[in-house]
């Protein structure tokens, strides 16, 4: 079990501050967040390449804030990979052993079965600079876990990547964890990949944490207009409960009155994501509690899936598949039912 205690770090120009997280024993754990709020700097203090102003960093029941860094029993891939470009794979993945009173048998052993893992066994004899980015990568993994660290720290390793190389990354992420079972740390700005890999997420803003939850809750249940945006809520409105009825609101955003499930009283936020809300020609007869009438103000194609925002008023943007765009053959200006469930409003 990982435990960060108040940790506070400051490097002049930025400040980490009172960061408290317990990470469970071989969970993988996100660190998502915008450019700059401080995801790095939280990987490198816990690695020990920051000095810590406040606060203790343990591991496995030992405090290390002022242990060294390579005697940490820390793991950490990079973007960049940072292999040694003199040294083959085989060479870069047994670095770390190197320190180690190993025989040479035990140490080829280790660097193969890593290898075969990774699927990387048969370019063991070739130089770094003779490898694609994901097969860098898969080197810089493989000489993180030779040494079989407590904790492994992986900061943005997929970002550098084509999508195509990204998503198998992402699948020997997945495997290797499972099959090793190490605690992970894992930086990104990336929804997706928190989704893919992550048990749990920490949201980081402007150097302090923001929420932590499963990807689920980081999504659906976000508990600020920072974390609805971020979260890509794309509908976040500010509003006034009218009425209760048997755990139902109704709350009024200027323009429409939407049904919600919430106790709360007086001055709200909602947000719903555009993917909950059901678009359609017609008033459909269904169950769902928000039904309503609008004019369409904008379309944005994203490829798989179509941005339809409609104006009730105010602005209410819906995802559709691509398919559902043609089939419905949407165009600016035309008049659409827009549909959602009284669950699907998160109130905050």
């Amino acid at each position: 079990m990982i435990a960060i205690k108040d940790l506070t770090v400051d490097l002049g120009e930025f400040m980490l501050r009172d960061i408290t997280l317990d990470i469970r024993d071989s969970e993988y754990f996100i660190i998502l967040g915008p450019t700059a709020a401080g995801k790095t700097v939280l990987l490198e203090a816990i690695a020990g390449l920051y000095p810590v102003v406040h606060g203790e960093v343990w591991i496995n029941d030992r405090e290390i804030t002022g242990i060294s860094p390579e005697k940490r029993k820390i793991g950490i891939v990079y973007q960049d990979q940072s292999l040694f470009p003199h040294l083959s794979v085989a060479q870069n993945i047994a670095f770390g052993l190197s320190f180690r009173k190993l025989s040479r048998d035990e140490v080829r052993s280790r660097v193969d079965d890593m290898a075969h893992m990774l699927g990387i066994a048969h370019l063991l004899e070739r130089r770094p600079n003779t490898l694609s980015g994901g097969e860098k990568q898969r080197v810089a993994l493989g000489r993180a876990l030779v040494t079989n660290p407590d904790m492994l720290l992986l900061d943005e390793p997929l970002s550098a990547l084509d999508p195509e190389t990204k998503e198998s990354l992402q699948r020997v992420l997945a495997e290797v964890h499972r099959r090793l079972g190490v605690t992970t740390m894992h930086v990104t700005h990336d929804f997706e990949e928190s989704m893919v890999l992550g048990d749990r997420v920490a949201v980081l803003h402007q150097g302090r944490i923001a929420q932590v939850g499963t990807p689920e809750q980081i999504l659906r249940q976000p508990n600020s207009e920072f974390m609805a945006h971020f979260s890509l809520s794309r509908n976040v409105f500010s509003g006034k409960v009218v009425s209760q009825d048997e755990g139902y609101a109704l709350v009024d955003i200027g323009g429409v009155q939407l049904a919600a499930m919430t106790s709360q009283e007086e001055q709200v936020h909602l947000s719903l994501r555009p993917e909950d809300v059901l678009l359609s020609l017609e008033h459909l007869g269904s169950s769902a509690r928000n039904s309503f009438p609008g004019a369409i103000a904008d379309i944005v194609d994203r490829g798989s899936v179509v941005y339809v925002t409609v104006t009730l008023p105010p602005d209410l943007t819906c995802m559709i598949t691509r398919q559902s765009f043609r089939d419905l053959g949407l165009q600016r200006g035309m008049t659409v039912w827009v549909t959602f469930k009284a669950s699907s409003v998160h109130v905050f």
